[in-house]
């Protein structure tokens, strides 16, 4: 009987270590696709459109300091985009790496509507990926709101792999992997 108790403990750290790489996947693609969304959006502002930013605060000659600024990357632009930015991972589904069996989420709609031209054969679309990737995105926006409108008020090159990756760790497995296998 003491062989079964051995089993069913090492098929629990199984089933633990699978869960816990599944949900690391997940999390991880959802914040790279996360970035994906946000970048795009931000680069379909028009770079000439500004808004006025300031103090609420009077000048002791009765004016107030105002300043123009970007308005794609504004605060006010990215709090209004991290709203509503986790609605597109419907847009995406699931692929499994067939050496690695590590899961990652490549967005199967393009921007205008069609389904994109990757082997669709390979990725999983279903509700529940896509629920679960909405969930993993939310939970990215709400925990790492401040980091994710920082990385975005100004321009800055590999914020995939700094965000995901070096800031936040979601993707700490990922470090050594190139952007186009993730």
């Amino acid at each position: 009987m003491a062989g079964c108790g051995g089993l069913a403990l090492l098929l629990a750290a199984l089933l633990g270590s699978a869960w816990a790489r599944r949900s690391q996947d997940l999390h991880c693609g959802a914040c790279r696709a996360l970035v994906d969304e946000l970048e795009w959006e931000i680069a379909q502002v028009d770079p000439k459109k500004t808004i006025q930013m300031g103090s609420f605060r009077i000048n002791p000659d009765g004016s107030q300091s105002f300043v123009e600024v970007p308005y794609a990357r504004s605060e006010a632009h990215l709090t209004e985009l991290l709203e509503r930015v986790c609605e597109q991972m419907k847009e995406y589904g699931e692929q499994a790496d067939p050496t690695t069996h590590r899961k990652n989420y490549i967005r199967v709609v393009s921007r205008d509507k069609r389904a994109n031209e990757p082997d669709m054969e390979s990725i999983r679309i279903d509700g529940d990926i896509r629920a679960s990737l909405k969930f993993a995105c939310e939970s990215i926006v709400e925990e790492h709101e401040d980091e994710l409108i920082e990385f975005f008020s100004r321009e800055t090159d590999n914020v995939k792999d700094r965000l995901c990756s070096k800031r936040t760790d979601l993707c700490d497995h990922a470090l050594h992997i190139s952007h186009d296998e993730l």
